[in-house]
């Protein structure tokens, strides 16, 4: 397992369209294990697998959201490879929503509260469930990723750029360090 790095907007990369997983093998298993301890390193709760530069329909998601008695997350991964959504809510939900690939930028953002999804996992088992709450956003974020799209392309381009001017900033005041 290696710890990959993380693509950042603007790189042109993220807007890539992933493409299908054709096959669950071990080349597979070693990328999602990977793709966790980035993100557990990041620190982050999501990640597209185009967000390190492989442009395929896998994403994994742990919302870490309870803790043992040290206080530590309790690490429950979720690996969703060739996932599809389908019948959204009506109701609409509100999240502040940011992004390793947009890093230190918050936005809040409206999708869908719940959602019907199926998909594959690492090892190559179908699932289909129905989603709400956090879980439900995360993997839209994430979904939409593997469409090329960012959660800030969901606000208006004044939003936006104002978010990209920021990055760009904070970016120059890294390397200037």
């Amino acid at each position: 397992m290696a710890t990959r790095p993380i693509l950042e907007a603007p790189d042109p990369r993220l807007r890539t369209k992933s493409a299908p997983v054709e096959t669950v093998d071990d080349e597979l298993r070693l990328l999602i294990a990977d793709m966790f301890e980035t993100m557990y390193a990041a620190p982050g709760i999501g990640l597209a697998a185009i967000q390190v530069g492989v442009p395929q329909r896998v994403l994994v998601i742990d919302l870490q959201e309870d803790e043992d008695d040290e206080g530590r997350p309790i690490k429950r991964p979720l690996v969703f490879i060739n996932p599809e959504l389908f019948d959204p809510s009506e109701e609409r939900s509100l999240y502040n929503e940011g992004c390793l690939s947009v890093p230190d930028q918050y936005a809040e953002i409206e999708r869908p509260a719940a959602i019907h999804a199926r998909w594959l996992d690492q090892a190559g088992e179908k699932h289909e469930a129905r989603l709400e709450g956090l879980l439900a956003t995360c993997l839209q974020h994430e979904m939409d990723h593997l469409d090329g799209v960012l959660f800030i392309d969901h606000l208006s381009k004044l939003k936006r750029d104002m978010v990209l001017k920021k990055l760009e900033k904070a970016r120059r005041g890294r390397t200037a360090a």
